[in-house]
């Protein structure tokens, strides 16, 4: 089974894939400034604890001594629980007082910032870690001494998680309109598509008049290019139409002739009679079937699905078989038939049955309308085959006419008028230019397929 495609559906495709990956980003955004955020509020915490456990440092008895405020480790204590340590070291490194020896920055070669914080692991707890440079404030003492506060960070995770909570419902809320917009963006936007649907599915099957529906700009490029096709469909329509009509009143006059002369040879009893009967039926049969023929060629030319393979040939290869196909046909009715061709060959692209029917249209041609002298030529630079006769010839301003189909120079009732039709169609066929000139003395008819040049 073949799963056809939607139009709606890529659409979607192309337009949500883009809008879940925002979303991603968005996501993993949030919870980096969420984390980012809890940090900052947690070392500003971090950094007041430090102060005041710093303003509390006294000098008693030649040494550092600290009383420590309940408030300044209350204030990192939050409901998540965490574990808060510190502790006061001297000038040396020495530990003086705290609830637990912390680990203190390593060493810098530079200068020592007031404050300073890091992430460290220590006795298995992960730690943010604060540490305070400062002196006593005493002017009789200005020994210097070192503040380390640290604590786990269960609140910082804690605060990090209700921020994201609160920025992943903005963000939810803001996809599912995303998503709501997209799917009525698209909706609106195939409306259109669907209304010309709806009118193309509602129309009668025979009419070919152009849609006359209102259509946004790209959908009217689609709209006038079904137009186009349409005003050609109906162009050949028309054409079918003539043709068949045309091809049926050809027709329908011979087979009438048929059985009136059937009809007529049934009533007498004479075998002479019969015999004429016999005669005149047999030529009218033979018109017959070479009209059906000619009828056959030049659907089969005016077919656009027709495009056969071209092959190269020689084209006096093509002018020799035609000329010896209507020899006899030719020495019996006394027309001189000849052939010129160049020594070297002549090469198109081409298909050689195609070529030898347009010559036997255009011998048949001149022998039915009174050459006595018929020669066909190839010639090189550029490819060109043609037939000359020294016949009436056409008048300049009729030879245009000659080539439409049942259109005939005189009343000869043998004619078809489909000869030269036949002769263009297959010309166009190979890409070639049909021409229709006076002969080479100024009488008579040279018609020519003159073909494009090879380029190398």
């Amino acid at each position: 089974m073949i799963r056809r495609d939607s139009l709606y559906r890529r659409l979607l495709t192309w337009l949500l894939l883009p809008l879940m990956a925002l979303g991603a980003l968005m996501v993993v955004q949030a919870w980096i400034e969420a984390r980012h955020t809890a940090d900052r509020a947690f070392d500003r915490l971090l950094e007041a604890a430090t102060l005041a456990i710093a303003e509390q440092v006294q000098w008693q008895d030649e040494r550092l001594w600290l009383d420590l405020p309940p408030a300044a480790l209350e204030m990192l204590a939050t409901d998540a629980e965490e574990r808060v340590f510190y502790a006061l070291y001297d000038a040396q490194g020495q530990f003086v007082t705290g609830n637990a020896e912390l680990p203190g920055p390593p060493a810098d070669a530079g200068e020592v910032p007031t404050l300073r914080y890091r992430d460290l692991i220590w006795q298995g707890l992960e730690l943010r870690q604060g540490i305070r440079h400062s002196r006593l404030a005493d002017w009789r003492q200005r020994a210097g001494f070192e503040v380390r506060v640290a604590h786990t960070r269960e609140g910082r995770q804690r605060l990090a998680h209700e921020l994201l909570r609160a920025n992943l419902a903005y963000i939810l809320g803001m996809a599912g309109l995303a998503v709501a917009v997209v799917l009525l963006a698209i909706r609106g936007a195939l409306t259109p598509l669907s209304r010309l649907r709806q009118a193309i599915r509602a129309r009668d099957p025979r009419t070919l008049a152009p849609l006359d529906l209102a259509l946004p700009r790209e959908l009217a490029e689609l709209r006038e290019t079904l137009n186009e096709l349409l005003a050609r469909m109906r162009r050949v329509k028309t054409n079918q139409e003539r043709f068949i009509g045309d091809a049926s009143h050809q027709l329908r006059t011979p087979l009438a002739g048929l059985s009136a002369r059937a009809e007529l040879a049934l009533r007498q009893t004479d075998p002479p009679r019969w015999r004429e009967a016999l005669a005149a039926i047999h030529a009218t049969s033979t018109r017959t079937s070479h009209l059906a023929v000619q009828l056959l060629s030049l659907t089969r030319l005016d077919n656009p699905e027709y495009r056969p393979e071209l092959v190269p040939l020689s084209l006096e290869a093509v002018a020799s078989r035609a000329v010896r196909g209507h020899w006899n046909a030719c020495h019996r009715a006394g027309i001189d038939l000849g052939l010129e061709a160049p020594a070297t060959p002549v090469t198109v692209d081409g298909l050689d049955w195609q070529l030898e029917e347009a010559l036997a249209n255009l011998i048949d041609n001149a022998r039915r309308y009174g050459a006595t002298h018929i020669t066909v030529r190839a010639r090189a630079a550029p490819p060109v085959l043609e037939v000359e006769d020294d016949g009436p010839g056409i008048p300049a301003d009729r030879r245009l006419l000659m080539l439409r189909p049942f259109h005939r120079g005189s009343d000869d009732p043998d004619g078809s008028g489909l000869g030269l039709a036949i002769v263009d169609g297959i010309a166009r066929a190979h890409g070639a230019r049909l021409r229709l000139d006076a002969g080479s003395d100024g009488h008579g008819l040279r018609v020519g397929l003159h073909f494009p040049e090879e380029t190398p």
